[in-house]
Order: C-alpha cells, then structure tokens, then sequence
C-alpha cells in the first residue's frame, strides 16, 4: 500500500462515511459505550451552502411535562436543540448536524445517561474488514476523533449528543444517528445537562 493510499484511507476516516452497527445488529456484550460508533457523511464544496438552520420558537410546556434535572428538545426539521435547565431560569438553542435519512433518523423520549469527557472512538470488527485503512481507535481529545471532544450518551444504546471538529456539519443532514453540535456549544450544555436530563427528540 502507497503512502498516498494510506493517506487517502485516512481522509476518508475523519470525513466519514459508514454508519455504525445498530443495536439489533450487537450482541448485548458489544452495545458498550466505546463501541457505539458514529460516523457522518461526507461534507463537499458542493453541498456546503446546506449548512443553515432554521430556528423555530419553542415552549417546554408543549412537549414535557416538567423540567426536572433539565430538558432537552431536539428538533430535527429546524436542525435545532433546545435547552431549558431545572429551574427554568436558563435557555440555551444551538444549531446542529441531524441524522442523513429518515431511516438513521430516531424521534421519541429518553435520558441523558452518561457524560463522557474527550469519548474515545472505536471502530467495531465490521468497519474494520470493510475499511482497512482506517484505525482501529481514536483516543479522546484527538483532533481525528469523530466523537470531538464531549458527549452525552442517551439511553437509546449507540445514539448520542455531541460535539464534532468538522463544523461544516453542522445545520446539515449528516450524521448516521446522533445530534451534533459545535465543540464549544457541547461544553456548554455538558456542563448544563447531567444525568437523567430529559430528552425529547421530534
């Protein structure tokens, strides 16, 4: 293999392509939380004028019945999360990548679970054989990691909030599953949200 072959295989890793396993498609023991992977697609000059979203106004009160520990709505149509804190004196919206399709695309309620500092990404046997040149993990805090450098795992195994270095995603249909969002937007609702924040995807 040719250093120009590797170095294309590569670039191709961190632009992502494949989607990651589904839940049905992993033995229990495989759902972990290292191995629920998240690739996006591909962003191109071409399409990168689709990178817009449009905000639509929001009430809590039309979609959760209280906002104990926190609430997160996510609106797919306008690429948008809403955020509004427990005691309802903090709103947060952020733009974000949402899922390519209709069939990656997940709505319903869950929670925030777990809050992960710099994820570590790593790929599962089947990326592997249908990608040799990509690497076998991303360590967090690295600027190749898909996952970018914070995330909130949901109580859906393999979906998940969090931040990306490839900003063109964001406002876009992109991504195989998970919410998006810019590094220092998910820091910021890192720090707000915490376990057992609600979540509701529309």
């Amino acid at each position: 293999m040719t250093d120009d072959t590797k170095t294309l295989g590569r670039r191709l890793f961190l632009t992502g392509a494949a989607a990651g396993l589904t839940a049905a498609a992993l033995p229990a023991q495989a759902q972990s939380f290292a191995n629920s992977t998240e690739f996006e697609t591909p962003t191109t000059e071409g399409n990168e004028r689709a990178n817009v979203s449009s905000f639509r106004l929001m009430s809590w009160q039309d979609y959760f019945p209280n906002t104990d520990h926190g609430v997160i709505l996510v609106d797919i149509t306008s690429r948008a999360l809403h955020f509004w804190s427990q005691d309802q004196s903090i709103y947060r919206l952020y733009p974000t990548s949402v899922p390519l399709t209709e069939e990656l695309t997940k709505r319903g309620r869950t929670t925030v679970i777990q809050k992960v500092v710099n994820p570590r990404w790593v790929a599962t046997q089947g990326e592997l054989e249908r990608n040799p040149d990509w690497p076998k993990s991303v360590e967090g805090g690295s600027p190749e990691n898909p996952l970018g450098i914070r995330a909130l795992y949901l109580g859906w195994p393999t979906y998940r909030i969090h931040g990306t270095h490839d900003t063109r995603k964001i406002g876009r249909r992109s991504s195989n599953g998970c919410i998006g969002l810019y590094n220092e937007h998910i820091v910021e609702l890192f720090d707000l949200a915490s376990d057992g924040t609600q979540v509701l995807l529309i």
